[in-house]
């Protein structure tokens, strides 16, 4: 049986959590077969050189704390 919203948010984290997960893995798998995602060339030249331009200088990048304090106006 399936539960409904008001079960569901009697639940345990835990609990709530599984069927999360249990209902996006449901998703996933329904949108890779109908729509596979793969990048473009474009894409892919992309990311090879934004990674190729960090094992340069490893250094040169922010760190996760300084994004979010940018995004968050910290």
């Amino acid at each position: 049986m399936t539960p409904n919203l008001s079960e569901i948010l009697k639940m345990s984290i835990p609990e709530r959590i599984m069927w999360v997960e249990a209902i996006w893995d449901s998703v996933a798998m329904e949108t890779d077969k109908k729509r596979p995602y793969t990048l473009s060339d474009e894409q892919i030249n992309i990311l090879e050189e934004e990674m190729a331009a960090y094992k340069k200088n490893p250094a040169e990048g922010s760190s996760w704390e300084e994004v979010k304090n940018r995004i968050t106006g910290k």
